[in-house]
């Protein structure tokens, strides 16, 4: 595995927790109510909502914004391993449109390092992209443009400038990919700020870190206009790297891909079990 290039790194365990879910107050919603539009092109698009429900404001150049339009491929896409493979587990809605690289290194906390990264690179804010090993050294993206790279000795890690300034996209790149090299969801989780179920936001995380841990990102949200109840929907990448998917709801197929926020203590996604206390946030 990738994270074995450090000696740090913890021998992977493939077990997956099971998890349960309450029952929601809501009646269940007929599945014909929550529309598909097969052309569009967006998360927003895509997906519309059970009728009383109105999407959540997300200001224009937020990182809610940012997820919620996230480009998707054609309706009907399979999600596609690193190596060219479909993932036969059809856990998904719908695809990103976004590229994985062709080494397993996009998982499930580089997919959430990914979306944030891309987003703030977005909007020019490169200051604020930068994200820590897994043996807590901070890959500043800043330093990366200036042509530091790192230098990894068994547990040590430091800059060495031995390129050019470079400001490309596909400088940005390479630099994403030494990051999921050595990051994953034991430094990640350090790095987000827990948050309350009742005050969760687009872009907030539910993530267990460890090895293998897991986590997933929400991507979007609704609120119903009358009863204030809240929907949130959920994207990841697993294990090996994958596509970044929006995952289907197992307990409520007639909102799938829309969970409720009304959740009591375990949040079940279809391949992965969180607790409330999971929920965390970037600064």
């Amino acid at each position: 595995m990738k994270r074995l290039l450090l000696i740090f790194a913890i021998a992977l365990s493939l077990a997956i927790s099971g998890c349960t879910t309450k029952t929601h107050r809501t009646a269940p919603v007929p599945r014909a109510m929550v529309l598909v539009k097969p052309e569009a092109t967006t998360i927003e698009g895509r997906f519309m909502l059970p009728e009383g429900y109105e999407r959540i404001k997300a200001e224009e150049h937020s990182f809610a914004d940012y997820l919620r339009n996230l480009p998707l491929k054609a309706h009907g896409s399979k999600v596609k391993y690193y190596n060219g493979e479909s993932k036969k587990n059809e856990v998904y809605e719908a695809v990103v449109n976004l590229d994985i690289g062709n080494r397993d290194l996009q998982q499930c906390a580089d997919a959430v390092i990914r979306l944030r990264a891309e987003y703030l690179f977005q909007e020019r804010k490169y200051d604020l992209i930068h994200f820590n090993f897994t043996n807590g050294f901070r890959a500043d993206y800043t330093k990366w443009r200036e042509g530091y790279r790192v230098r990894v000795a068994g547990n040590s890690v430091s800059w060495v400038k031995n390129a050019s300034y470079s400001s490309e996209y596909s400088t940005f790149r390479k630099y994403l990919d030494t990051v999921f090299t050595y990051a994953g969801t034991l430094s990640l989780a350090k790095e987000l700020t827990p948050v309350k179920i009742k005050e969760m936001e687009i872009g907030d995380v539910f993530i267990q870190g460890g090895s293998p841990g897991h986590c997933v990102i929400v991507v979007d949200m609704a609120v119903h206009k009358s009863t204030g109840e809240k929907l949130f929907m959920l994207a990841q990448s697993y294990m090996p790297a994958q596509d970044i998917q929006v995952l289907k709801n197992p307990n409520s197929l007639s909102i799938s891909p829309w969970y409720f926020l009304d959740i009591d203590d375990t949040l079940a996604t279809p391949e992965w079990g969180f607790k409330i206390g999971d929920l965390k946030r970037y600064n």
